[in-house]
């Protein structure tokens, strides 16, 4: 049974199943943006410091952190595929230069799996007849490794986009009222309701590409981006009393 067989049989859309590794990406980057982007928010809040304050260290930390996490998907999903390359060189040079030793690891293999007499010489047969094949399932039964098809340069991308994209969203109205079009003493009420509802969102997503439950997702994703922004809040305070 192929990819989209599997994903349609268990209800997902071909389209879904298209993308769902770099969704899967985006939920990633998008907690990350959103929980570190608040905490800021609710530190400088805990220090009292001024909305522009809130812009420039929100905004340092949306490039700095949002890079640097685009960086290590990049070089993370980079090696993955190294590695696989690597080890399949491997595999092939000993099906090309000690063909017995392999050939019996496939044996061994399939016998684990229940194959026996005629039926497993004749599995042997076929898979050892094609170098390709016999790598491949080397790699996959002996390595237990999978190729991965997707892009590093893609997936850093779609980290970054969403690290960028959902982490403004607690800056959103300081740079309204920075443009005189928000009333300030109602900031960071009005971020902590755009983030926590920002949250459900990336904790539904989340729930959805790991089949898990939704409400169990979204409570998690609620969880860990308030108690970052409870955290935060209390140390801008203590720092702020303690300093002056």
């Amino acid at each position: 049974m192929n990819a989209t067989s599997e994903n349609k049989r268990h209800g997902n859309s071909s389209l879904i199943a298209k993308y769902q590794e770099y969704l899967g990406e985006f939920v990633y980057g998008g907690i990350d943006g959103s929980v570190t982007t608040f905490a800021v928010v609710a530190g400088a809040e805990g220090a009292g410091l001024d909305a522009s304050v809130v812009i420039i260290l929100g905004f340092a930390n949306l490039i700095a952190d949002g890079f640097s996490m685009s960086v290590g998907s990049y070089l993370s999903n980079k090696s993955e595929k190294e590695n696989y390359a690597k080890h399949e060189k491997i595999e092939y040079w000993e099906v090309e230069n000690i063909p017995e030793e392999e050939e019996k690891e496939i044996r061994d293999i399939y016998r684990q799996k229940g194959f026996k007499g005629d039926l497993l010489e004749q599995v042997v047969a076929v898979i050892t007849k094609d170098k390709k094949r016999w790598v491949d399932e080397m790699m996959k039964d002996e390595l237990e490794m999978m190729p991965s098809n997707k892009s590093p340069l893609s997936m850093g991308a779609v980290t970054f986009l969403a690290f960028i994209v959902v982490g403004f969203i607690p800056l959103f109205v300081y740079v309204l009222a920075y443009m005189s079009y928000f009333p300030e003493d109602k900031l960071f009420l009005t971020s902590s309701v755009l983030t926590l509802f920002a949250f459900g969102i990336i904790g539904f997503l989340k729930a959805y590409i790991t089949q898990t439950n939704r409400w169990k997702g979204i409570i998690e994703t609620l969880f860990l981006g308030a108690s970052a922004a409870v955290l935060a809040y209390l140390v801008g305070d203590l720092l702020e009393k303690w300093i002056t």
